[in-house]
């Protein structure tokens, strides 16, 4: 079976979903009725390949995801997209930008009746016994505890709706379901995706049988490292004991978040991760010639690698590509970095650039006969692998030879060029760019297909490390797997000469922090990160760029490119849509809406 996730829906699916009972018992000849979807094996397949579909695909974050637009890491340019509506703070429960509750309940259900509905399919039976209904029961299992997941890190606590099966048109009455805690919440999906895991394979397989074209497939590393995130964001401080949420209750008086603090959630969450590091199925990717920018480039450009977890194969990384490009490459020049965000890489020594003596925000160094503001010299590789700043070296999408971008108001890609087509911060995102695509000006052009990995070593490894230090601070493994990525990212590592390991803690709390921001960054983390570690106030609000409305010199002055509101406590989760909560009474409001 080939496994995708866009299928055209069988017309007994559509049926299911619409409710239409009556219509179900006048079946034309040529249509199957459900019951019969889930007694022949390709219709039973193409029903469960359905679910997959609302896996989501984060490659859109100009204008259907906000995770890294709407925190301190980067801005896309384009007031039309809800990111600016957001950004500014247009929203309100009667209108709810990027309102997922639905959609992911939707999700929830297909799930649950396939796992209800598959066990006795004549056809799959006949083919391998219950082996492969188990294992597509275990994928459904881990689809629909996904799916809670996604919407407990948008809203918080949710919905828990178990086994049972509410119909499309269900009337009101039958949708009086209360919020659970959101430590219930996490008990329940923990649970689910142990059970799936039990079931799972370790490589992508069906029937027994494991190919590239399985690739994508839900596998036990996928829902052991999805069940290690979750527990991260758990024993946070967003949810750990936060007194500050005090006010979100039940209707019956009972505390949505818990106000006691519990240190066992760290530890909980530092095993579920060493777990994955255990399974030894997953290893950092490395360039082949070992150079540290091609090693962090490969991460996403080459397809199924050693370090990638969880993947989706229908993506529209293509469009990223072109978002993200300049327009000197036949690209749309838009999806901006912050001076935030330059401001946190390292410098190639591995210090930060308030602690290295290499760092200058004076003077120019000539870098392939173009002069270089200093503030980009002698940056570490992953600065330049992920960055299209002035007068740095790129080649890609139309161009036909490697040019120097530059971003001043008159130039190529500058603002004075093109009424919507500029960065706003002077920079732009090359991470995970593939210059092969050229797809621009018009979007005729060829597109460089690869996955999206929505999971991967690297953040196992960092949430190893994060718990850890919550919970046992004095273990030998935080300075392991945070050094074995520093290495794979071409810098020292700490505790080597010039490069004390963290004294303390809290020391070591914020390095973690800042590795975590500079190898995720782009990837939809930062977002829920600032808010799980409860600096969202403070970090967000006012970005920076360089003073993009200037052709001189003075374009290198950082200015206020864009504002991220925060309203606290509003922003740290989304509303819930008026239309669903006069749906269920029982389900409470967020903080703040």
């Amino acid at each position: 079976m080939k496994m995708h996730y866009h299928f055209v829906l069988l017309t007994a699916t559509v049926l299911l979903l619409s409710g239409c009972k009556k219509y179900l018992d006048q079946v034309p000849n040529d249509r199957i009725t459900i019951e019969q979807v889930f007694q022949k094996k390709g219709p039973s397949e193409q029903y469960l390949a359905n679910i997959y579909n609302y896996v989501p695909d984060e490659s859109n974050q100009w204008a259907d995801n906000p995770w890294g637009a709407n925190s301190d890491e980067m801005d896309a340019t384009w007031s039309k997209y809800a990111p600016y509506e957001l950004n500014i703070g247009n929203m309100s429960a009667g209108s709810v930008l990027f309102d997922r509750w639905g959609t992911y309940y939707r999700g929830i259900r297909s799930a649950t009746y396939f796992i209800n509905h598959i066990d006795n399919n004549a056809e799959i039976l006949a083919v391998d016994g219950q082996g492969l209904i188990d294992q597509y029961k275990a994928e459904a299992r881990f689809l629909r505890a996904y799916f809670y997941f996604q919407l407990m890190r948008q809203y918080g606590p949710v919905v828990i709706v178990g086994e049972k099966e509410i119909a499309a048109d269900a009337p009101a009455e039958a949708m009086q379901f209360p919020r659970s805690p959101f430590d219930s919440c996490v008990d329940y999906v923990v649970s689910e995706l142990d059970k799936a895991a039990a079931v799972l394979p370790k490589v992508p397989s069906s029937n027994g049988q494991a190919s590239d074209i399985q690739n994508g497939r839900i596998t036990v590393g996928i829902a052991l490292a999805v069940k290690a995130r979750l527990l991260l964001y758990a024993a946070s401080p967003l949810y750990n004991g936060n007194a500050e949420m005090a006010s979100l209750q039940s209707k019956e008086g009972k505390s949505l978040i818990n106000q006691t603090y519990d240190p066992q959630k760290w530890k909980r969450a530092a095993d579920a991760a060493k777990a994955v590091i255990d399974l030894g199925l997953y290893s950092l990717y490395k360039d082949p010639g070992n150079d540290p920018v091609k090693s962090y480039q490969g991460v996403f450009l080459q397809a199924w690698n050693s370090e990638q977890i969880f993947n989706r194969k229908s993506n529209g990384l293509g469009s990223w590509d072109v978002h993200c490009m300049p327009r000197q490459a036949g690209g749309w020049c838009g999806m901006g970095v912050t001076q935030e965000q330059i401001d946190a890489y390292f410098m190639s020594d591995g210090h930060p650039i308030t602690s290295s003596p290499l760092y200058s925000e004076t003077g120019f160094t000539t870098v392939n006969g173009v002069p270089v503001f200093n503030m980009y010299i002698n940056r570490e590789p992953r600065f330049y692998a992920s960055v299209t700043y002035n007068n740095s070296f790129f080649q890609g999408g139309t161009m036909t030879s490697a040019k120097a971008i530059t971003f001043y108001a008159s130039s190529s890609n500058g603002k004075n060029g093109h009424p919507t087509d500029w960065t706003k911060t002077g920079y732009l995102i090359r991470k995970n760019v593939a210059p092969q695509t050229n797809a621009g000006s018009g979007g005729n052009g060829q597109q460089f297909q690869r996955p999206i990995c929505l999971l991967r070593l690297a953040e196992v490894y960092l949430n190893y490390v994060e718990a850890l230090n919550e919970y046992d601070p004095a273990n030998a493994d935080i300075l392991q797997y945070l050094n074995l990525i520093r290495t794979r990212a071409g810098i020292p590592v700490y505790g080597s000469a010039g490069l004390p390991a963290p004294a303390s803690q809290a020391a070591m709390r914020s390095s973690i922090w800042q590795e975590r921001r500079i190898e995720l960054a782009f990837e939809c983390h930062r977002w829920f990160d600032i808010r799980r570690w409860k600096i969202a106030p403070q970090v967000m609000g006012s970005m920076h760029g360089m003073n993009i409305n200037k052709d001189d010199n003075s374009f290198y002055t950082r200015v206020v490119a864009s504002e991220h509101k925060f309203r606290n406590p509003a922003s740290y989760w989304f509303p819930i849509s008026q239309y669903d909560m006069d749906r269920s009474k029982l389900v409470v409001q967020n903080p703040g809406w």
